[in-house]
């Protein structure tokens, strides 16, 4: 049986203590003294010294200083991974816990070959002898560090400066001290049950695995870009290569050698383009097989990129929000994890990206003024005008004043107005709102980058009415009236809603189908560069 003990400090550890105390801040917790080995349900102490020495030496856990020391503080340096009968239970869930993370994700970052050779080492003994306290002591210390290292990775994410990727929503803040104490002292096996994890996180990394055994089966020879497209009822050689690959990623056609595009290969293309946000007309384009020619090893890079994102959201405190996903052009309004909203938008082109933030919802704004930005002004206004002295009158525009010799244009409510019959402020510092569009035409279009920053939302008055849905003066035909006024009436909401413009261009729809879309931004490629430059 492993007694009770307490590590005398060496010189050496004394001297690494003096150090650490000029370099380290003091702990933010207070060692709770009440906590003894009369009170404790655990009769195992380790004395602090050897934790100063411990976190000078080890460097891959150097960086949680700070958790290490309030942890232990709190727990008045009992043991938390051993009781007197060796290994506890919490150890091994753990253990198996991070082993299964690392075989299901690929990710090998995590693996410690130190910590598993010491980890079986005493595993395989029925009794511990009292020769191998020191390694008792650097195993409860190992195991300590190497959870923060996977709740760090896996709740909060890589050590990435989101901002640095166009992303200002503010990341989700994990105590990983108190999630630590929280697995150790209720006894459940799975830190996932005292983080919230989102569902987007978690589906993504169910589809990782499924990508993961799909990359060994794919077969490397490219699908040949056509000099037509091909249509049901033709016949081509790439059909049935179009067929294996379409059968290998999504298990819905059966695979054969036949050229002829049948009914069935078209329902499985219809399925594949609407998966990739391509024009869902079942026609085999050089825009399909693109797609279908994207290695599967990016598509798991773009997974993992994506979980990554996943892991900076915030939790959700209310249950009601908006969410506009820049690359898949569209607007969902979810409601306790139910869609009860879902639209197309127009998004920031290439050249005037839409930003990735988070705000809250207050008014509407219905027969709206355009108050035009200055650089359109600049750019785009005065050219105009400069050709065509009536410009101004022909698109319903007034100057209303000048800034350092520049006029302030706008341009008048009704159906010709920019911003269209409404539109929708959540008050930010990028000037970026919803609003309507005379341009229904764009919807149409697959890719529906065309903006300045600014969303075009397809349907503008059913989400009025639906913001509007709890105020009964505000019914279908005083909303109509009120878009169509020709003068600004500003309403302010009950209650606000909280807006994420975010960027995911791989993620698991409400039907649990697996979806890509372009990296219209380049924002992807940005983190590639972080997270895969080794």
């Amino acid at each position: 049986m492993l007694r009770k003990f307490l590590i005398a400090p060496a010189c050496i550890t004394v001297l690494f203590y003096t150090c650490a105390c000029a370099d380290s801040p003091m702990p933010s917790v207070q060692r709770d003294t009440t906590i003894t080995a009369i009170t404790a349900f655990n009769e195992l102490f380790i004395d602090s010294t050897y934790l100063d020495s411990f976190l000078l030496l080890q460097h891959p856990y150097k960086s949680y200083n700070k958790q290490y020391r309030d942890f232990y503080a709190s727990r008045n340096y009992e043991f938390a991974w051993f009781d007197s009968s060796g290994l506890a239970e919490q150890a091994h869930n753990f253990y198996n816990l991070q082993n299964n993370y690392i075989a299901t994700s690929g990710d090998s970052s995590l693996y410690s070959d130190p910590l598993h050779q010491l980890y079986d080492s005493i595993n395989a003994q029925p009794v511990i002898p009292g020769l191998m306290k020191q390694q008792v002591l650097q195993l409860e210390m190992m195991l300590t560090g190497q959870f923060f290292r996977y709740a760090a990775q896996l709740y909060k994410g890589a050590d990435i400066n989101p901002a640095e990727l166009g992303w200002y929503i503010p990341r989700k803040k994990i105590d990983l001290t108190a999630l630590l104490d929280s697995v150790i002292q209720n006894g459940k096996d799975d830190p996932d049950h005292y983080v919230h994890i989102n569902r987007l996180y978690k589906s993504l990394e169910a589809e990782l695995a499924r990508y993961i055994e799909l990359e060994k089966k794919e077969v490397k020879e490219l699908i040949p870009r056509l000099k037509k497209p091909v249509k049901k009822g033709d016949s081509s050689v790439v059909v049935p290569l179009v067929k294996n690959r379409l059968a290998l990623l999504q298990g819905d056609l059966f695979a054969n050698n036949s050229n002829r595009y049948d009914a069935d290969l078209e329902e499985a293309v219809k399925t594949y383009q609407r998966r990739n946000g391509l024009l869902e007309d079942g026609i085999i384009s050089n825009g399909v097989i693109d797609e279908l020619n994207v290695p599967l090893k990016k598509r798991v890079q773009q997974i993992l990129v994506n979980m990554e994102r996943a892991r900076w959201l915030p939790v959700q405190s209310g249950s009601n929000f908006v969410m506009v996903n820049i690359p898949e052009f569209k607007l969902h309004v979810l409601n306790k994890s139910r869609q009860e909203l879902e639209m197309k938008v127009i998004v920031g082109s290439a050249l005037h990206n839409t930003v990735i933030f988070t705000a809250q919802l207050q008014y509407i704004v219905f027969s709206p003024y355009w108050n035009v930005p200055p650089s359109i002004t600049r750019n785009e206004i005065l050219p105009a005008i400069r050709r065509n002295s009536n410009y101004l009158s022909r698109n319903h525009m007034e100057v209303t004043g000048y800034v350092n010799g520049l006029p302030e244009i706008r341009q008048k409510p009704g159906e010709h107005n920019s911003l269209g019959l409404v539109k929708f402020l959540f008050p930010n510092n990028y000037n970026i709102y919803l609003h309507d569009t005379p341009g229904k035409h764009l919807f149409n279009e697959a890719g529906r980058g065309f903006s300045h920053g600014c969303i075009r939302i397809e349907e503008p008055k059913k989400f009025a009415e639906y913001l509007l849905r709890d105020e009964p003066e505000y019914t279908s035909e005083v909303i109509d009236s009120l878009m169509h006024l020709g003068k600004e009436k500003w309403v302010v909401l009950k209650k606000t809603l909280p807006v994420f413009l975010v960027y995911f261009t791989a993620w698991v729809d409400q039907e649990g189908v697996l979806n890509f879309r372009k990296d219209i931004y380049g924002h992807d490629e940005k983190m590639k560069k972080k997270l895969f430059n080794n």
